[in-house]
């Protein structure tokens, strides 16, 4: 069956992209619990890439296959899971990269919707959540895509959620993003303080 990759989402309005996120499936990889474990002998880079004993993996079909069996278990590893067997995979940073940003304004909230590397769609919110890392002044975005799994966003949705932040708040060096629910807060340190 042949690929077809989501529609851009800055074309999108909320109703059909809300559509496109429920339409998504993956394996109920949570309910599994498999005794055989072993090493895939895999990783993921901080850029997303996927690799295998040390070769890229270049078929886009195979990293969306593989991460939608991808789960983070309880010692905080991460493994490809299937019914029968695990096997654990290094990550880097973040299995995901959230690659495109599409915001739309709401009744004074935001409805944000991440397309990953993966071209799975995620809407932020409180099931999703953004998270800050690092210090102010050269913060890292990540966003909840399933228990236990995030995106890094790339350069360009990371400066796209800094310019909605920006642009929202009258309150500098503070600000404050209200986004599905759930809100985002970044104080950029003044620049006189930090001499």
């Amino acid at each position: 069956m042949p690929y077809t990759p989501p529609p851009n989402i800055q074309s999108l309005d909320l109703k059909a992209l809300s559509q496109l996120v429920s339409d998504q499936s993956r394996p109920p990889v949570e309910k599994w619990q498999p005794e055989a474990e072993s090493d895939s002998y895999m990783r993921i880079d901080r850029n997303g890439r996927w690799y295998h004993r040390g070769d890229e993996i270049k078929r886009p079909a195979m990293v969306r296959l593989f991460s939608t069996i991808l789960r983070r278990e309880e010692d905080g590893r991460f493994a490809l899971v299937t019914p029968y067997e695990k096997q654990h995979i290094a990550v880097e940073d973040a299995p995901f990269l959230a690659v495109e940003l599409s915001a739309q304004h709401n009744d004074g909230s935001y409805s944000l919707t991440f397309r990953l590397n993966t071209d799975e769609l995620v809407i932020a919110g409180k099931d999703n959540p953004l998270r800050m890392e690092g210090p102010d002044n050269d913060p890292r975005f990540y966003l909840t895509v399933r228990p236990g799994l995030e995106a890094l966003l790339s350069r360009t949705a990371h400066y796209d959620l800094v310019n909605l932040l920006l642009d929202q708040s009258e309150n500098a060096p503070d600000y404050r993003l209200d986004y599905g629910g759930a809100e985002l807060e970044l104080h950029l340190a003044d620049t006189e303080d930090a001499a």
